[in-house]
This record gives C-alpha cells, structure tokens and sequence, in this order.
C-alpha cells in the first residue's frame, strides 16, 4: 500500500510543475495567487501521503501547519493587494 501512496504522492508533484507553469504565464494575479494554493493545498497532500506511507506521525502535524499557514497567506494577499490591484495590473499589460 505505500507504494501506492508514493505513486499518488509523485503525481501530485507533476501537478505541482503544472502550477508553475500558470505562476509563469500568468495571465493575472488573481490566477497567480491561486495557483500559489494549489502548491500549498497539494503540499500538505503529499505531506499526508507520505506520513501514511513511512508512518511518521510527525508529518501530519507539518502539514496541519502548512495548511494553516496557506489560509493566513490567503487572508495577507487578499487585504493587501485586493481587486484593485488586478486591474492595475491589466491596465499595465494594456500599455506595454
């Protein structure tokens, strides 16, 4: 069974590479972030696959903090940065 928990847990890391490819490409901020969630959303799967895999118990509580820190991270970048600012941002693209 550990064997397949590392098979998902190795698969969840390509979608990972697949979210930096739209941190990358954007085309907004708003995605960017999101994409950002999808890192801290998959590394607290993999976290919990692997802790079930090697059964280390003390990979469950990273991933609790993890997960905790990704809300917080979410809460920053929505009272700092706001709707305003994508629209900034697609007026600057606009002008290039």
């Amino acid at each position: 069974m550990s064997e397949f928990f590392i098979g998902i847990a190795l698969f969840l890391l390509v979608n990972i590479v697949a979210g930096l490819v739209r941190i990358i490409r954007g085309p907004s901020l708003g995605d960017r972030m999101l994409a950002l969630q999808l890192f801290g959303t998959t590394g607290v799967a993999i976290l919990l696959l692997l802790a079930e895999s090697f059964s280390e118990p003390p990979l469950r509580d990273v991933a609790l903090v993890f997960a905790l820190l990704a809300v917080l991270a979410m809460v920053a970048y929505v009272k700092l940065v706001g709707p305003e600012s994508d629209e900034r941002h697609a007026r600057r693209e606009e002008s290039a």
